[in-house]
């Protein structure tokens, strides 16, 4: 079983580049088989969400050939079951978006129930309200969600909660339907426009990504394309608060600043300076953290995927922060691995009450999820001692070569896999 074995209390200091965004990426690649031509996707993260999610389009027939770690060329004229039942798909939140992608081309889909985080409640209910809107008769059997339609028609859909993952689903349906769709109360997320401009690279007709109201004019028909995906604001924004909890100065390239504003605001208010320029986000830590205040929301709020990265960072700040959690109701699971460490927290219902201890002490700790397992990494590079983060296979679905970037910024850390090896380094760092 691998780990981190971490020696905290250095700064973090250079530059480090961003890859694409894993969940836009996700549903890109979903949405690639919607055409019988070639499709080229460029700026695709390595990582193993994204890797599970190729092989189960592989396994149904698609044409997959990897030209690098992060292109990708896909052809899904060969796809010949419908069905999708691959044990990957257990394990990614995302496997749902072949849903939306198949029932749109072939007017029939099946998708086993999807695996991922387990960091609350994510229910198939918007997505079956779509999909049904449109035309398609859904069902859950199986353990799989099974859709099919004589054929799909465009529908006035309202979204009763915002979802990424339903708006992206429906989305996808909807652009090879037949006639007008409108969705309403949307979600804004940068990964939704850049699966709708993907679309729309490929032929379709979606106007409105990025607002609370999408409309989509259905076409029979998609083309090749040649695509980049976006950077991803999630990764930037843990290596921004990276910076912060060790007191460094790092230079985030390869980013989009305005999706990263709900983070750049917060790391303002505890007292960092952070520079934008015109790819590159500047975070430089030289004063004493302060207290301050975070409810997740849908963008443009603060994302939840930042909410364990951002206790981490007030749990040393001075004073009592408050953190509400209003997305996912699990996903404080961390809080009592970030108190072996020091940490002075309280959690009441959905709110996390923070009060700022001098520094963290290095122990053992275990990731319980992707976001998690990275905040507890902050954690462990900003305390003193050695941290050892177990479970480290959570923060490879969604990081790539997430211990070499921080090396290359000054990080006293490895990945290890024995016994032998984490004696080693602490040997070597003692």
């Amino acid at each position: 079983m691998e780990q981190y074995v971490i020696k905290g209390g250095t700064p973090l200091v250079g530059e480090v580049e961003i890859g694409g965004a894993k969940n836009a990426a996700l549903a890109i690649l979903a949405a690639a088989i919607m055409t019988d031509e070639t499709v080229t996707i460029e700026n695709l993260p390595n990582v193993r969400d994204i890797n599970a999610l190729l092989e189960a389009m592989a396994e149904i027939g698609a044409r997959i050939d990897r030209l690098d770690d992060h292109t990708v060329k896909i052809n899904g004229a060969f796809v010949r079951d419908v069905p999708v039942d691959y044990d990957s798909m257990k394990k990614i939140r995302a496997s749902y978006y072949l849903l939306g992608s198949l029932l749109g081309k072939y007017k029939r889909a099946e998708v086993i129930l999807p695996g991922g985080c387990n960091i609350g409640s994510r229910p198939m209910d918007l997505h079956i309200k779509g999909f049904r809107a449109l035309g398609a008769t859904v069902e859950i059997r199986g353990g799989a969600v099974a859709a099919q339609a004589d054929r799909l028609r465009g529908n006035h859909i309202y979204l009763d909660k915002v979802s990424v993952g339903a708006t992206i689903n429906i989305m996808m349906a909807a652009s090879m339907a037949e006639g007008k769709t409108t969705i309403e109360n949307a979600a804004k997320e940068p990964h939704v426009v850049d699966v709708a401009n993907f679309l729309n690279s490929m032929g379709a007709n979606i106007r409105g990504a990025g607002t609370d109201v999408i409309r989509i004019v259905g076409v029979s028909k998609l083309h090749r394309t040649e695509y980049s995906i976006i950077p991803d604001q999630i990764e930037a924004g843990t290596f921004m608060f990276a910076a912060a909890a060790t007191k460094g100065d790092v230079t985030v390239k390869n980013v989009i600043p305005k999706h990263l504003e709900a983070t750049t605001a917060k790391l303002l208010e505890v007292g960092c300076e952070v520079e934008e320029l015109d790819d590159a986000v500047r975070v430089v830590a030289s004063k004493p953290l302060r207290n301050t205040q975070v409810t997740t929301l849908p963008y443009p709020g603060f994302p939840t995927d930042m909410q364990p990265q951002m206790a981490v960072l007030l749990g040393i700040a001075s004073g009592t922060s408050t953190v509400t959690e209003s997305i996912f109701e699990n996903r404080f699971k961390y809080v009592d691995e970030l108190t072996r460490m020091g940490a002075a927290i309280k959690v009441e219902s959905n709110i996390a009450i923070i009060t700022g201890v001098h520094h963290y002490m290095g122990a053992r700790v275990s990731a319980p999820d992707l976001r998690a397992g990275a905040a507890l990494v902050i954690a462990g590079l900003s305390g003193e001692g050695v941290t050892v983060v177990d479970d480290i296979h959570y923060i490879q679905r969604g990081y790539e070569d997430f211990e070499g970037k921080l090396q290359s910024l000054g990080a006293q850390m490895e990945r290890v896999s024995t016994e032998k090896e984490l004696q080693k380094f602490r040997f070597k760092v003692s």
